[in-house]
């Protein structure tokens, strides 16, 4: 029996005893979550330096539509600062490595407010959606979107597992647009914020039958790729 090979692992038993990397997402107010990746690098996303709990970020994204969701003088100790605009009436372009997470960037327009030297209209490219890919996952935040997707959207969007979800109903876009949107990405698991009073129900009954509700007394999520709804599902973390 010295002289016999050793006796092969069953793939099962090898999935069973690997760790399973989960990454943790919490509501921190307004339209900023914090993901922490299983290699502890910490993300906080729509980021203005008001919103926060615990250690400071190592990457913070930004989009300009109101001042309450970037900030030009964020802590200098955050190492990585990503703007959704580019300078210059450009669209920004993201595409970074920090750690174990990827991120990227789809750029949307904004509508222009009064006070910015016009009387209205759209910017072009003037936000990003931010989309993070790690452990096996895809999550994505849609930040302050003003306006339907189109199928280039949908294309350089791909596949999201989680997806943050404003739900305000008038600062970004109706209710009955970001449903749409909702019901097309049809990810596992539906992040709403920046809510303000939007009834829960009336955002559940948009959207479909075909959307669980789980509504948490917790603010922080630990998901792995494993451990996804097999049904989409809208949590309601504490404080949103």
């Amino acid at each position: 029996m010295a002289n016999a090979p050793p006796r092969a692992v069953p793939v099962s038993l090898r999935r069973t005893a690997a760790k399973v990397e989960e990454v943790a997402i919490t509501y921190v107010g307004h339209s900023t979550y914090y993901i922490d990746t299983p290699d502890g690098v910490r993300i906080g996303t729509d980021f203005n330096g008001a919103y926060r709990t615990g250690r400071l970020p190592d990457v913070v994204t930004m989009n300009r539509a109101h001042s309450t969701h970037y900030t030009l003088f964020p802590d200098p100790k955050i190492p990585h600062v990503l703007h959704g605009w580019g300078e210059n009436g450009q669209a920004a372009h993201i595409s970074t490595r920090v750690g174990d997470v990827y991120i990227r960037n789809v750029p949307t327009d904004i509508r222009r407010y009064y006070g910015e030297g016009s009387s209205g209209g759209m910017i072009k490219d003037g936000n990003s959606i931010f989309i993070f890919e790690v452990a096996g996952l895809c999550i994505g935040h849609l930040g302050h979107l003003h306006h339907k997707l189109d199928e280039t959207h949908f294309a350089a969007i791909g596949r999201l597992d989680i997806v943050m979800v404003p739900i305000d109903g008038t600062y970004t876009m109706s209710l009955d647009g970001v449903s749409e949107i909702t019901k097309r990405l049809r990810s596992s698991i539906v992040l709403p914020m920046h809510r303000f009073a939007t009834p829960l129900d009336e955002f559940m009954r948009l959207i479909g039958q075909q959307f669980q509700i789980d509504q948490r007394t917790e603010r922080t999520l630990k998901i792995s790729r494993e451990t996804l709804p097999g049904t989409p599902t809208v949590i309601i973390l504490e404080g949103v």
